[in-house]
């Protein structure tokens, strides 16, 4: 892609007002907008950084056996008030009444409508277990929408279900949901802590949360020497010798829901001896949005974002400075021929606001060529001062 096409620039100043680190490079670097507080457009850059997030969630939840599907996000009452959390959850929810006086609620999550569907289509332990997921939108009256897009009252989200006849099934998926998130967050990037948790509005059991260490977390998370697994504050008991205190950002976690949805909501199957049965419900949950915020937080210096290269807008930044339009082409179609996904930044301004730009966007590799390069390329990346000279050959083999 042309730099001159991308929309919108870069901009040198951070907006006013904001505070995390996320919210300045984010906005500086053209990848968000903000609408209101709490609501945010994804500009190009920022929606092919989540669109690769969700495609590497996609891919560990289909290698679970975990299937994909789409539900609605405006909600009727009655469904919420089967499980009494229209009330409970007030003050979470967006709710309204349409102009024939009916009451609805926004998503702000979804078992009760997983719950809803399953009634309709499960009848049989032969139908079990089964795990569903979708990404959408959900919406949270958030009081306190700071923080950039990391808090927002509207966001994107993947949440996937799972539906069993016992709990020990239940708990042996919980296993396989904790594995694959772990390994989702290794494919993008992050390090990961668990920590333990209560269960909000979504249960009164044990859940588990997956988070980042990060000055500028909201949460803080005692986690066991030597080891990646602790507690969240609210339940931790202290034995602080044991424990290290960090700051943290969570950016997923995994609720056992057991049978409360199901018992209230008469999701019932029949076992093997033709009694009915309530389902045991799970809850996993990822802001894919969210993940790109925390990203930005745990990895950034004082000139830009450094993004992991597997959610990186793009492959790899190409600069041209001074050279002709001939030598430049040759390399950039070179590189789109290869299959890289490349920014060119074709324009006439100087080297050094197009290496500021660069450095601001984050994108993993930088190439230039200059009259200083002849028919070779300068190859750095972006978490490091090491210049090297290479051929376009050479630079696709590794790029590849």
């Amino acid at each position: 892609m042309l730099y001159s096409q991308l929309f919108p620039k870069t901009k040198r100043e951070a907006p006013k007002g904001a505070e995390a680190v996320n919210h300045k490079l984010l906005v500086r670097a053209g990848f968000i907008d903000q609408l209101a507080a709490g609501s945010w457009t994804l500009l190009p850059l920022g929606w092919r950084v989540v669109s690769k997030i969700t495609q590497i969630v996609r891919e560990e939840m289909n290698a679970i056996g975990c299937q994909e599907m789409l539900m609605p996000l405006l909600h009727p009452k009655e469904v919420w008030n089967q499980t009494g959390r229209w009330d409970s959850a007030k003050e979470v929810m967006y709710q309204l009444t349409d102009t024939r006086k009916k009451e609805w609620g926004l998503s702000f999550t979804h078992e009760e409508i997983v719950m809803d569907l399953m009634k309709k289509h499960l009848s049989s332990y032969k139908d079990l277990p089964l795990s569903v997921y979708h990404f959408s939108t959900k919406f949270r009256n958030e009081p306190r929408a700071t923080g950039g897009i990391l808090r927002g009252r509207e966001f994107l989200m993947k949440d996937a279900y799972s539906m069993h006849l016992t709990e020990e099934e239940l708990m042996e998926w919980y296993e396989k949901f904790k594995q694959a998130y772990l390994k989702i967050f290794g494919r993008l990037g992050l390090e990961v802590y668990v920590t333990e948790a209560s269960g909000g509005v979504f249960t009164d059991k044990r859940t588990h949360e997956f988070q980042v260490l990060a000055e500028s977390g909201e949460d803080t998370i005692y986690i066991k020497k030597g080891t990646h697994e602790g507690y969240n504050k609210e339940i931790f008991d202290g034995g602080k010798d044991d424990y290290e205190e960090y700051k943290s950002i969570e950016v997923g976690n995994i609720f056992p829901l057991g049978t409360m949805y199901s018992e209230k909501m008469d999701a019932m199957v029949t076992d093997k001896e033709g009694k009915r049965r309530p389902i045991w419900f799970g809850s996993y949950g990822i802001g894919t949005s969210r993940v790109m915020g925390a990203a930005v937080e745990v990895s950034h210096d004082e000139k830009g974002i450094i993004w992991p290269k597997s959610i990186s807008p793009f492959d790899a930044h190409f600069v041209s400075i001074r050279v002709e339009e001939q030598e430049s082409r040759r390399v950039y179609d070179s590189l789109i021929k290869a299959g890289i996904d490349v920014l060119w930044d074709e324009t006439e301004r100087g080297a050094g606001e197009k290496f500021a730009d660069a450095d601001l966007i984050g994108i993993p590799v930088r190439l230039v060529v200059s009259e200083k390069t002849g028919d070779k390329v300068e190859w750095k990346e972006r978490s490091s001062d090491k210049v090297e000279l290479m051929s376009v050959e050479e630079v696709v083999e590794r790029l590849k």
